[in-house]
């Protein structure tokens, strides 16, 4: 089977061109620009390179954009102050708390500080509340990137066997909720597979779209697939190579070489979820200067 390749990188590029041009005629209509904020917490290489994209898209798309930073010694205390002021800062619609935190640090505390109106990550527990009841939100990045993937490529969701391997409050929970919504992309019946579950393999063989999103390099084997199954894969794994300059290399979820022939449509690692997550932040901004959700 030929199988079709899903360019997140062409799909991202094209998503920020028209978020440009609505930038544009929001600020031709003397609207002011969007204002996306970043804190971020120590030196996580990781971490900072997601920031840095995070600001240069700004810039790209005609937000203003802020960074601020603190050592890892900052303590919850401070941490909590500082989002209390963006909070009450008019200028800025959205903001973010790039995870994860050092150690003496409650994430929880710190995502639900945030007030829910400039949570464009999407984690604040009154988003992630309307989201599973169907109710206007901020979507989290990589659930709401999947979805604009299936969108832009026309793929078929309405009574699919959807599979998604892999429970986690950022991807797995979030996504699963979306493709069984009342909706395109959705209408699908999802299964969520996880490390306890059995017969896992006879699952995946079921299923017409496979969303592998469990952080394990290419646990998705020929094996696990039908024939013409949608594949998304969703994982980043870092695994050493002596063929890159940098000598890592980011692995997927999904044994691309051997899925690849037996799927219809499937993501590459990288190129394919990855840009996908920072238009997501992008868009949930927009939606905040324009203040549609809430």
């Amino acid at each position: 089977m030929t199988y079709k390749l899903i360019d997140g990188k062409a799909i991202s590029d094209q998503i920020k061109s028209e978020i440009a041009e609505e930038v544009k005629q929001m600020i031709a209509n003397g609207q002011k620009q969007p204002h996306l904020a970043v804190i971020i917490v120590g030196h996580d290489g990781g971490s900072e390179t997601y920031v840095a994209h995070k600001v240069k898209s700004c810039e790209q798309v005609g937000f203003k954009s802020t960074r601020i930073a603190f050592e890892d010694d900052v303590t919850e205390e401070v941490l909590l102050a500082e989002i209390d002021k963006l909070n009450r800062d008019p200028d800025i619609d959205g903001f973010i708390v790039q995870l994860p935190l050092p150690k003496h640090i409650s994430e929880e505390k710190v995502i639900e500080a945030i007030d829910y109106r400039k949570d464009v990550d999407g984690f604040h527990p009154v988003n992630v509340g309307r989201m599973v009841i169907g109710l206007p939100c901020f979507v989290s990045a990589t659930p709401s990137g999947i979805l604009e993937l299936l969108k832009r490529y026309d793929i078929p969701t309405s009574g699919k066997n959807c599979v998604v391997i892999g429970r986690s409050n950022i991807v797995g929970k979030p996504v699963a909720l979306l493709m069984m919504q009342k909706a395109y992309p959705g209408d699908a019946t999802v299964t969520v597979c996880h490390s306890r579950t059995k017969n896992l393999k006879e699952i995946c063989l079921q299923a017409d779209i496979i969303i592998a999103a469990l952080g394990s390099p290419e646990f998705l084997k020929a094996d696990m697939v039908k024939e013409g199954a949608v594949i998304i894969d969703v994982g980043t794994t870092r695994v050493p190579s002596s063929e890159t300059k940098s000598g890592f290399r980011l692995k997927g979820d999904v044994a691309f070489e051997e899925v690849a022939p037996k799927a219809s449509y499937i993501t590459p690692v990288p190129g394919g979820v990855g840009p996908m997550t920072i238009i997501s932040l992008l868009r949930n901004t927009l939606l905040a200067a324009k203040k549609t959700i809430y």
